[in-house]
């Protein structure tokens, strides 16, 4: 696996669990008793931690790499070559 690989599959790995990562903890106005200020959406976060979040999607992505380049260079999945008449 190539650099610019690595890179391209961490990247897509990182937006990827954040996304799964983003509605998880999430208190809503609604649950939390407080009132909907106008123009507010009752099932929007009071406090999104968005910080811990990014940190959490951020070494979960890691390992998830990890583990991906170590199936790579292990063989299990093999990454498809270029055709070497390339020119």
């Amino acid at each position: 696996m190539g650099l610019l690989t690595g890179i391209a599959i961490y990247v897509t790995l990182w937006w990827t669990v954040l996304f799964a990562v983003l509605p998880l903890g999430n208190r809503t106005y609604a649950e939390e008793g407080l009132e909907v200020k106008d123009g507010g959406d009752p099932g929007a976060p009071v406090n999104p931690n968005l910080k811990r979040k990014f940190f959490t999607t951020t070494w979960v992505s890691a390992v998830l790499w990890v583990v991906l380049f170590v199936v790579i260079k292990l063989g299990v999945i093999p990454m498809p070559q270029a055709p070497s008449n390339w020119n």
